[in-house]
């Protein structure tokens, strides 16, 4: 899928942002990302309110081969191959999947900056070395 291909297939949807990313491209509105476009085909962002609806149209979540194993990322699923034809519906399954990255975001808990992190490490350090001084 080219990036031209992307914003006709998402031109009902609104305008979203796409940009290189592994093997093809990420697809995202408003700041986030809800969508992958890949050599395997197109994945939509898909949680627990949404999986029903990928499994009722026979869709698998994304994978990919390792040496070791196959490993399956579930919160990414394949498009019904039959919304190409129909922008209206492949609209509504647009925006459910950017509702449910959108659910994503708000349960990932904020990251600490770099130099809250590394202050924390500092203060271990310490306690660590109070510790063994302390049972000398």
């Amino acid at each position: 899928m080219n990036r031209e291909f992307l914003i006709d297939l998402f031109a009902d949807f609104g305008p979203v942002a796409i940009r290189k990313m592994f093997s093809g491209y990420g697809i995202s509105a408003d700041g986030v990302n809800f969508a992958l476009a890949l050599r395997a085909g197109l994945f939509f962002r898909a949680d627990e309110v949404t999986i029903p609806d990928f499994e009722a149209e026979g869709s698998k979540p994304f994978q990919y081969a390792t040496r070791a194993k196959t490993v399956v990322v579930n919160s990414y699923w394949e498009l019904p191959a039959r919304l190409f034809d129909d922008s209206e519906e492949l609209s509504q399954w647009a925006r459910a999947a950017l509702a449910a990255a959108q659910r994503a975001k708000v349960k990932k808990r904020p990251k600490l900056k770099k130099a809250a992190k590394n202050q924390a490490a500092k203060k271990a350090v310490r306690r660590v070395g109070k510790a063994k001084r302390a049972h000398r």
